[in-house]
């Protein structure tokens, strides 16, 4: 596959292919603060320029899980500055999180509104550094990028009866030209792939990874039942889906038909390209609840495992993007593109109507990929979507069976 463009070189040697000053607050407290530094470039639709975007930790307690995230999205390859924007008495570890944003190269400061003087002096401060790292960040280094570079995650949200048949299958199509080319692809979650277990297993790299994909798929399982809820929402119901087993057949058709060489947890980073499975519900007891209780928790989980990109597959019609990382957005029925054809990327739901068949929609999603990572701006971000959420969460390291052999 003969398709290169220059992305931004970071000093670990990974590419992004975006160049942002991620504003990150590190409790609740000071989400207020961290918006209003981001707010004059935040937004594209108020003539904002979409490169400073806002993000961070809601809870006041430390987490593992929570430091583990931000310091993955901090140095996420399409991350250039960051400003980290403390309360100053909440739990985060935020002098550990600013040493790891340090040594990766990329300029950070930490601003404690305490400190500060309080909201009007935070903001103003804080909007002097972005405006100063802006500039200085825009003069960093390019460099050449293929298809070998690039990590690519999937998810499906507001599915409905068309999903299965339309877009996640072609976003399935286009992972395999990609996996074909040497990028690595993320797919996900277990709690969405009850029943398809045995067949994953089936097309893993090896036994031992098989048995590890069958085990993620029944921990999902079990946290759900002690739960009393699948991951299975009234609308995709009143879309035409009526069972998790059915709803996982379609999420499933958008892994393709590559080799799965690999499981993660959010945070691990895909080693070699090739098809990975994401696995995103806690290990041990349940303890937090809803394992993601919504689709950006998933996309932020994504991210955090080095995505430049997501595919959304949705049929009842989700607008949502995210911060970090560009969300190319692929609409499986016609009807809800003729409605909202200003928040799609890609309009799967032509298969539907016979005006396209799998391998076309999966080549225009191909080229979309290619054109987001040359600098076009998606839907989404043309929109000024940059959700983002993280809850509580707990993880064991994955072993070494989840991994490609080297």
């Amino acid at each position: 596959m003969n398709r290169a463009w220059q992305g931004w070189a970071r000093q670990d040697g990974r590419k992004g292919v975006r160049n942002l000053v991620a504003v990150v607050y590190l409790v609740e407290c000071a989400r207020h603060v961290a918006e209003a530094v981001a707010a004059p470039w935040r937004d594209p639709l108020s003539g904002g320029t979409g490169d400073v975007q806002a993000m961070g930790f809601p809870g006041c307690y430390p987490s593992a899980y929570g430091h583990r995230m931000l310091e993955r999205l901090l140095t996420h390859p399409n991350v250039g500055a960051v400003l980290l924007v403390s309360l100053g008495c909440e739990g985060f570890d935020k002098r550990r999180l600013a040493g790891a944003v340090e040594g990766s190269g990329r300029p950070v400061e930490v601003l404690t509104i305490q400190d500060a003087g309080g909201t009007r002096a935070a903001v103003e401060a804080g909007r002097v550094y972005v405006e100063r790292i802006r500039t200085e960040i825009a003069e960093g280094p390019r460099v050449e990028m293929t298809p070998a570079d690039l990590i690519v995650g999937t998810i499906c949200g507001g599915s409905d009866g068309t999903s299965g048949i339309t877009g996640n299958p072609a976003a399935g199509r286009a992972f395999d030209r990609l996996i074909e080319a040497g990028a690595a692809c993320i797919f996900e979650e277990t709690g969405e792939l009850i029943g398809c277990e045995r067949h994953m297993a089936a097309r893993a790299a090896t036994p031992e990874l098989g048995r590890e994909v069958e085990g993620a798929v029944h921990k999902a399982a079990r946290y759900y039942e002690t739960l009393g809820h699948a991951s299975f929402a009234a609308g995709n119901a009143d879309g035409g889906l009526t069972t998790i087993e059915e709803k996982s057949m379609g999420a499933y058709a958008k892994s393709g038909r590559s080799e799965i060489v690999g499981l993660l947890k959010p945070g691990d980073i895909p080693p070699t390209g090739g098809l990975y499975l994401l696995d995103v519900v806690p290990d041990g007891e349940v303890r937090f609840g809803f394992p993601n209780i919504n689709d950006n928790a998933e996309i932020a989980e994504l991210i955090a495992c080095g995505a430049h990109m997501v595919l959304f597959v949705t049929g009842r019609g989700s607008v949502v993007g995210s911060a970090c990382a560009p969300v190319i957005k692929i609409c499986a029925n016609p009807e809800t593109y003729a409605r909202m054809a200003d928040d799609m990327d890609i309009n799967a739901g032509r298969i539907l109507k016979g005006e396209a068949d799998l391998d076309e929609v999966g080549g225009e999603i191909l080229d979309a990929i290619f054109a987001t990572a040359g600098g076009a701006s998606t839907r989404s971000e043309a929109l000024g979507h940059q959700e983002f959420i993280l809850t509580y969460k707990s993880f064991e390291p994955i072993g070494p069976a989840c991994l490609p052999r080297q």
